[in-house]
């Protein structure tokens, strides 16, 4: 099979009893970047030699038919540099490869740096959503963010260094200067830090450069009373477009937070009556 294991994301000891088993036993090991899975292998005195073979973003596609095959034969743990593999690091294509090929796949959970700095940033953490890396490019970026205006859910992202300043002035330019943001760096780490506030304070203390892994947690958007006069006239207009009453309701319903009954029932009370097809049109005198 498949074995995907968690890594320590910064504190060594963060590696589980399971994970430190599994690499005592691996015969074989795929790796982000063989290394980093030397050095894991030695700082955790595991003293076995298993073979290793490197996957990374550019020979993933080319590599998984290969591995998912050798996994026929024994087990194949998998390894990123940090955290669970397929998280915004590879292995969700080998995954998918294992899936078609009917070979099982299995996980040794672990430390997350989503879920870690979801814990510790002061912000809700009943419904969250994982975004990834922003874009590199600004008006990629920004683009982004407007997407995410309205998203209620608390939001996590993964981001350079390098970025972080202009990336924090695009989240305070696009979802607001009083923004809730927590940026989360060097987690489990000695220098571990969570700075705390709206997204204008953490643009212009990250204008003065900041070093380690980061992650940007930002507050959901809060939620605006909608309107229900102006919810109906969205139904009879998409209505109008061709679009079923029933489907009409259930979207502005989504979109609103509005119950779909009361907007469908409010509709067909502003629809105009049909003609009777017993009505006959008298000619003009």
């Amino acid at each position: 099979m498949i074995i995907l294991g968690a890594t320590p994301i910064g504190n060594l000891g963060d590696a589980s009893p399971r994970l430190r088993e599994a690499l005592a036993a691996a015969e074989v090991i795929v790796a982000e970047d063989t290394r980093t899975a030397i050095h894991l292998l030695r700082a955790l005195g595991v003293e076995s030699r298993p073979r290793l073979i490197a996957m990374h973003d550019h020979n993933e596609r080319e590599r998984a038919a290969e591995i998912v095959e050798l996994a026929r034969e024994t087990d194949v743990l998998v390894l990123s540099d940090a955290g669970m593999p397929t998280v915004s690091d590879p292995g969700f294509h080998l995954v998918d490869a294992a899936a078609a090929a009917d070979v099982q796949v299995t996980a040794i959970p672990g430390p997350s740096a989503v879920v870690t700095a979801l814990a510790v940033s002061g912000l809700a953490t009943d419904r969250f959503t994982f975004e990834g890396f922003l874009p590199r490019k600004p008006g990629d970026r920004r683009s982004s963010l407007r997407g995410l205006a309205t998203e209620p859910r608390t939001m996590v992202f993964f981001e350079s260094p390098n970025r972080l300043a202009s990336s924090l002035e695009d989240i305070a330019s696009v979802l607001g200067a009083e923004r809730r943001v927590a940026v989360c760096r060097e987690l489990t780490k000695l220098f571990e830090e969570v700075k705390r506030g709206t997204a204008a304070e953490l643009a212009e203390w990250a204008s003065g450069g900041v070093k380690g892994e980061i992650c940007i947690v930002i507050a959901g958007a809060e939620a605006v009373e909608a309107d229900p006069a102006t919810a109906l006239e969205q139904v009879l207009a998409l209505v109008a477009s061709g679009t079923r009453l029933k489907d009409a309701s259930n979207e502005v319903a989504e979109a609103t937070g509005l119950s779909k009954r009361d907007l469908y029932q409010a509709a067909l009370a502003a629809r105009p009556p049909k003609a009777s097809p017993d009505a006959q049109v008298r000619p003009a005198p």
